[in-house]
């Protein structure tokens, strides 16, 4: 029996990313059992991995309409079903074929017969030992690569779940080399199923090594780009010959960078309405838990709610600046009361507004409103909570003083002077403060100046490992002669700048200023414009491969005369009625409906070491500006506290390059 890899995809398609992955599995992987099998009904076996893949991307009611009746865990005691047959959805390892042969061999096998996907590429040997069980191969429907190995978070992005990452990358010691070899094999064959899915044959661009010569120091965590882009270029090499209709030429973009790109955007207060609500809420992932009223009205209730895009108001909301969102939500709260007769004669015998409460308890009896004021009361409660934890924790102050360090307007003395004096903010907020001026400024960290700052921001013993640690990410970028990393800009006029005002692209809120350098990037890559001397290219395009003309100079939005942002206004936000900002509700909403079909050539872009959510954001909102789809993947989605808590448990130590094995 030779071993498939079954494709129905073709190349250049343009559904969604998110849509392309969940068809995969439903109709290239469970539909396409239906043609010789018997039996109506299957059960469906997953490993503990590929079972987060299927969540990812699939809800129990469609794979139910599949036909499957059952669900089943590879390594939990099973109930034999010999009239049935299995699909079996499994990571090509040995313990997973061992576990497969088990339940297929023998003159009582557990199913009737076996229709069998690995996630990613299988070992010749592993196929020879399911070849060698003469009792097996009668039994078996389907032996395929569905290299999928990747999770779905956004329409626009994915993560290879290395929630390690940075420990076993960027930490680098002699005793953990196992473990660096083993993610960087992992993740790089993760991201290379996402091209095989997508039916994309990208060029590699990559962040190259400082150094790679065996006379000057390097380090392992700056070697990691280059061996995730030779991996996933080899497995890209193998799939033009093993899977159908994979492109022969380059027909997309992929850029690797890691974490080092930019130390202060994990760390950074974003003002946007997801990122706040994922930084201050203490979510898990999305789910977000409340306290609903009852329906006898005797008490309340806790009630868990995915903030995902099913939400057709988180949907709209996301992307916007926490202010925008409070007013947008006060908006439809009050049109719905304008529209809704019922809450009219409340609010007229309560003698003012109704409260959210109010509203939860009138419509009880409006089924046919339920649902819309249930998420309406469900934002307005949100985002209540969010600006209370703003006041009471003197986050504008905060916000307003990092910016100012990003761009220039606020040095070591200003730094101070805000810790001596702002007494309410939380040892979080300034161990946070100090992370993003250990950024801009290493060599403040090297000797004792950078300890006395931290002594006097009160700091734990694990908050200055931390603060330590964001050398382990520093890419020297002061020595560069140019490029992305450049610290220096407006010498005469800033203090010391690490990132320059988008003069282009003025924010109309206060605190917006700050962008991710990855949103720079992205532009150059469209553009053809990336540093040559910090990125290479594994593979130089095919003499058919055209860069597709961006739309960036009729689409980038034109700077008023005078700014509208206020630097030292306390936290106004004030802001003209109408403006298209690219991040407001009615943009996220024109454009999640964009015409795929018009787009060139998509753009991904993998961040080794986490991503962010001002990332994610930048991939939604680039992908209208430069009318091409820009996907977003990462080792994982953190927010700050989970970014600093992985940079707790890094270490620093240095390698000469005959330690490597490139």
């Amino acid at each position: 029996m030779s071993l498939d890899s079954d494709s129905s995809s073709q190349g250049g398609d343009r559904r969604s990313f998110r849509q392309i992955t969940r068809d995969r599995l439903l109709f290239e992987m469970l539909r396409s059992t239906r043609k010789d099998s018997k039996s109506a009904w299957k059960v469906l076996i997953m490993d503990k991995f590929t079972v987060k893949i299927m969540s990812y991307s699939c809800k129990m009611a469609d794979i139910t309409e599949e036909g499957v009746s059952l669900v089943e865990d590879l390594y939990k005691r099973r109930q034999p079903l010999p009239s049935l047959d299995a699909i079996y959805f499994i990571q090509p390892t040995k313990e997973n074929v061992v576990m497969f042969l088990s339940d297929m061999s023998g003159r009582s096998p557990l199913y009737k017969k076996a229709y069998v996907f690995f996630s990613s590429p299988i070992q010749k040997d592993l196929v020879a030992q399911i070849k060698r069980d003469s009792s097996i191969l009668p039994r078996i429907g389907a032996l395929s690569e569905m290299n999928l190995e990747y999770f779905p978070i956004d329409s626009q992005g994915f993560i290879t779940d290395h929630e390690r990452a940075l420990e076993e990358l960027f930490c680098e010691s002699a005793e953990g080399f196992n473990k660096y070899n083993a993610c960087l094999n992992a993740m790089a064959t993760r991201i290379s199923t996402v091209f095989a899915s997508m039916r994309e044959f990208p060029r590699v661009h990559y962040r190259i090594a400082k150094t790679i010569d065996a006379s000057t120091m390097t380090t392992l965590r700056d070697m990691v780009p280059t061996k995730i882009a030779a991996g996933v270029w080899n497995y890209l090499s193998k799939y033009k010959t093993s899977i159908p209709e994979f492109p022969q030429t380059e027909t997309c973009e992929l850029l690797i960078v890691d974490r080092s790109v930019d130390q202060i955007a994990p760390i950074i207060h974003e003002w946007t309405y997801d990122a706040m609500c994922h930084d201050l809420l203490c979510m898990d992932g999305n789910k977000y838990v409340h306290e609903v009223s009852s329906k006898n009205g005797s008490a309340s209730e806790k009630k868990e709610v995915l903030l995902e895009d099913h939400d057709p108001v988180w949907l709209e909301l996301r992307h916007s600046h926490i202010a925008d969102a409070s007013e947008r939500l006060h908006d439809k709260m009050t049109h719905f009361v304008s529209k809704n007769k019922a809450a009219q004669r409340q609010q007229a015998r309560t003698g003012g507004e109704l409260s959210t409460r109010d509203l939860q308890k009138m419509v009880q009896a409006l089924p046919q409103y339920t649902d819309q004021i249930d998420k309406l009361s469900l934002h307005v409660e949100i985002a209540g909570k969010l600006n209370v934890i703003i006041r009471e924790q003197c986050l504008r102050d905060v916000g307003q003083l990092e910016q100012d360090l990003v761009f220039g307007d606020a040095g070591t003395k200003e730094l101070i002077n805000f810790f001596r004096t702002q007494l309410g903010v939380s040892r979080e907020n300034k161990l946070r403060l100090l992370m993003i001026y250990a950024a801009i400024n290493p060599e403040k960290f090297e000797s004792d100046k950078g300890t006395k700052m931290m002594q006097l921001a009160g700091l734990s013993a694990d908050d200055m490992i931390a603060v330590n640690n964001m050398r382990c990410l520093c890419t020297d970028t002061k020595k560069s002669s140019g490029g992305a990393f450049t610290l220096k800009f407006d010498v005469q006029k800033k203090k010391h700048a690490h990132r320059k005002e988008r003069t282009t692209e003025q924010s109309a809120w206060a605190l917006s200023r700050f962008y991710p350098v990855l949103e720079e990037l992205i532009e150059q890559l469209s553009k053809g414009e990336l540093p040559k001397d910090e990125y290479n290219c594994m593979n130089d395009p095919s003499p058919s491969f055209h860069v597709v003309p961006t739309t960036t100079s009729t689409s980038v939005h034109t700077s008023p005369a005078h700014s509208m942002r206020s630097r030292r206004t306390g936290g106004s936000w004030a802001r003209p009625r109408g403006s298209d900002d690219g991040y407001s509700s009615d943009s996220v909403l024109k454009h999640a409906s964009s015409d795929f079909q018009k787009h060139g050539q998509r753009i991904f872009v993998f961040v080794i070491g986490g991503a962010t959510r001002s990332e994610l954001r930048a991939a939604h909102k680039l992908s209208s500006k430069l009318k091409r789809e820009v996907i977003l993947g990462s080792s994982s989605l953190d927010d700050p506290p989970q970014f600093i808590t992985k940079l707790k448990m890094m270490s620093a130590e240095e390698l000469t390059l005959d330690d490597l094995h490139i």
